[in-house]
């Protein structure tokens, strides 16, 4: 069997443990049954959930037992770590619906199963719902002192800034009540979870601990961070790079991957990639002897997008890639793929009827600071229009030139894309 603690030990992938020596053994013995939550507080996962959701693939692939846990029930509350502000509270229904899609987002990467290593989904809705408040409060409750509740830093620091409710002051009680429950009923001995959960987990270990006497063990990831600074899984506005499609499309979720800074990609790979160790180190050395051709961030990007995404989705946004840099027929692309690569572009839009002159889309699209500029630039030879060079100062797109009845690619030199889209009022 597969030694999971040291491969996740060379991916960086172990910030905190319990004890590790012990989990080690635990280990070695047989299949062990582990869990990772995930709290319904956006109709989608994104990057950073990813982490924690291939930890549970790969300790599945190494012989153990993963449960996904959706909080049907702690998603209407929140998890305050953190968080510098109460949480506005969604509705039961929408918290609903985000379980369902979730739900489905994490099925993806586990394999289910009737042997002993077959993946569970759970919500935690199933017990905490039918619990009176009296319950809770006695038969969870009291295994609690307030006096270390409130030496918690995500409590601390509320408390002397914006205050905290009796409800999120709660939380970690309500995830507590998940482990034990798990122990109950499935044997769970881990937990897993990024290190800024590593208070919510280890009262889960102590609640097992005073209430069956039981072992259990808590294990947390690094939070992940980019080389310059800025936050890992966020675009350039400050947003998600989301799962779901709908959200983030697939060609910007490649492009992401892509697009990674040469010091980040190896970490990247060692955390997002199943590939070996040497495979890694002979992808990060071709890095090295070759930066512009960038291998370590392609095998990256086509694995991670595949890992999400799905093969065939995987192959349209590497054609859409190529293609916009004229290594591929544009025509060749679908709508939606070839609509999603041009809103990661500069883009102009125009209404319909007849073109503007390529030089006016030109400037107006941002390619060129001036129509003067593109002309200077088509003159140069270093314009082109759907992937064929412009050859007039004063040439005019046809309507036969729009891609799918609205787009036109717009190129200047090798690297700088943009985009046009007729829309209509």
């Amino acid at each position: 069997m597969t030694d999971i603690l040291d491969d996740l030990a060379w991916r960086d992938l172990i910030a905190q443990s319990t004890d590790l020596d012990d989990l080690r053994t635990l280990l070695a013995a047989g299949p062990v049954t582990l869990y990772c939550g995930f709290d319904p507080t956006a109709p989608s996962l994104h990057l950073g959930n990813l982490i924690q959701i291939l930890t549970l693939r790969r300790f599945q692939k190494a012989g153990h037992r993963p449960i996904g846990l959706v909080g049907g029930a702690t998603g209407l509350i929140g998890d305050p770590s953190g968080k510098s502000a109460e949480r506005v509270l969604n509705s039961k229904e929408t918290v609903a619906g985000w379980v369902e899609r979730i739900h489905g987002q994490v099925s993806r990467f586990l394999d289910f199963g009737d042997g002993p290593t077959g993946a569970l989904m759970v919500s935690n809705l199933d017990w905490t719902g039918p619990m009176s408040a009296i319950e809770f409060l006695r038969d969870i409750g009291k295994h609690f002192p307030v006096n270390r509740m409130l030496a918690r830093e995500t409590v601390r620091k509320r408390l002397d800034t914006t205050g905290m409710s009796y409800t999120e002051f709660s939380y970690v009680l309500l995830q507590a009540m998940d482990y034990l429950e798990l122990y109950r009923r499935y044997g769970c001995r881990l937990q897993t979870g990024g290190s800024d959960q590593w208070g919510n987990l280890t009262a889960g270990v102590d609640l097992i601990r005073r209430v069956e006497s039981g072992s259990a063990h808590a294990l947390t990831t690094p939070l992940l961070t980019k080389a310059d600074g800025t936050k890992f899984g966020k675009t350039a506005g400050g947003e998600n790079y989301w799962l779901d499609p709908e959200l983030t499309s697939p060609y910007a979720f490649y492009q992401f991957w892509i697009n990674a800074d040469d010091r980040d990609v190896e970490r990247y790979l060692k955390v997002f990639s199943f590939r070996s160790r040497e495979e890694i180190e002979e992808l990060v050395k071709q890095g090295a002897e070759r930066p512009a051709a960038r291998m370590p961030q392609r095998a990256l990007a086509e694995e991670v997008t595949t890992l999400v995404h799905g093969a065939e989705e995987c192959a349209r946004v590497i054609a859409a890639s190529r293609a916009l840099f004229g290594q591929g027929e544009l025509q060749d692309l679908d709508e939606r793929t070839l609509r999603a690569a041009l809103a990661e572009v500069p883009r102009a839009e125009v209404q319909p009827g007849e073109l503007p002159p390529v030089a006016d889309l030109f400037a107006s699209s941002g390619l060129c600071k001036s129509k003067s500029e593109a002309r200077r630039t088509i003159a140069q030879g270093g314009a082109y229009l759907n992937n064929t060079k412009v050859e007039a100062e004063d040439a005019v797109p046809s309507p036969d030139d729009l891609l799918h009845g609205r787009f036109l690619v717009l190129r200047r030199g090798k690297r700088n894309i943009g985009g046009v889209e007729v829309v209509r009022p």
